[in-house]
């Protein structure tokens, strides 16, 4: 069984839902509200577990009422959440708002996101995994450190570099793959070169993993979209549960993940969920 180290961000999320997104100056009436456990690092971790992967989840959350809830859920999923810190402020919070056609927009404040260091027991947990799975919703100093631990003690590093933003030296060529959508493709294109590995997910038309082997394409899991929010994240973490195993069979476990994710409003299956009617 794979062990998968997940360092990232862990939020609560309000997940609105209406026909379709207001203009400028525009109130809109909406379906349905949800509450829900998010955040990038929390989603791929869940996801990791689900696909049969030992996760172990490193992040922070706030000393408010909203910690305790949002880390349930990972328990329930089957992730190790001992090395979850708890910090003064409030937990991250993202506001998710959901169109008639599954599209959506996102708000996010990082709260006790942005507090994420590591500590010895972080650090044995990482150089301890197969898998190291990062994004980029905590301090990018911290995934750079997380990284150059993972590359000296042998532990696979998979970046999914989102939301795109500037990174320290020495990050990629600490990375064995990134995982991005063809827009993160496009925008990071000069840096992906240097990384052995890319996978992209290309939506309907499923997913591409690209390296010095060459390059497989695997189709998508046709389904109903009720909500893409999270899609990309459970593809990420399923494709880490199986890392070391043949480029197709990894991207077809990573592509059901990610199918079975847009069948539901919002990135956790446990949610409370307020009706509206008008």
């Amino acid at each position: 069984m794979t062990t998968v180290a997940v360092l990232g961000s862990i939020n609560l999320d309000a997940v609105t839902v209406c026909e379709r997104f207001p203009t400028a100056g525009e109130t809109v009436i909406g379906r349905s509200v949800t509450f829900s456990r998010g955040g990038k690092g929390a989603n791929q971790a869940a996801a990791a577990a689900r696909a049969g992967a030992t996760v172990t989840f490193i992040g922070a959350v706030g000393d408010d009422g909203a910690g305790e809830r949002v880390l349930a859920p990972l328990v329930a999923a089957g992730v190790d959440i001992a090395r979850v810190r708890r910090v003064p402020g409030p937990t991250g919070f993202a506001c998710v708002t959901v169109d008639g056609a599954g599209e959506n927009t996102i708000v996010v404040v990082p709260g006790a996101n942005a507090a994420v260091t590591l500590d010895d027991g972080d650090c044995a947990a990482i150089a301890a995994a197969d898998v190291l799975l990062l994004q980029l919703e905590i301090p990018p100093a911290t995934v750079l450190a997380a990284a150059r631990i993972a590359r000296a003690a042998g532990t696979a590093v998979l970046l999914n570099p989102s939301p795109v933003r500037e990174l320290p030296d020495g990050l990629w060529a600490a990375v064995d793959a990134v995982i991005v959508n063809h827009e993160e493709e496009r925008a990071l294109a000069d840096r992906l070169g240097r990384v052995p590995h890319v996978i992209t997910t290309l939506g309907a038309d499923g997913a591409r993993w690209r390296s010095g082997s060459g390059t497989v394409t695997e189709s998508a899991v046709r389904v109903a979209v009720v909500d893409t929010t999270g899609a990309g994240d459970a593809f990420a973490g399923a494709l880490a549960a199986a890392w070391g195993t043949p480029p197709r069979t990894a991207l077809r476990q990573a592509n059901a993940a990610g199918a079975e994710a847009v069948g539901f409003a919002g990135a956790e299956r446990h949610t409370t969920t307020h009706p509206t009617s008008m």
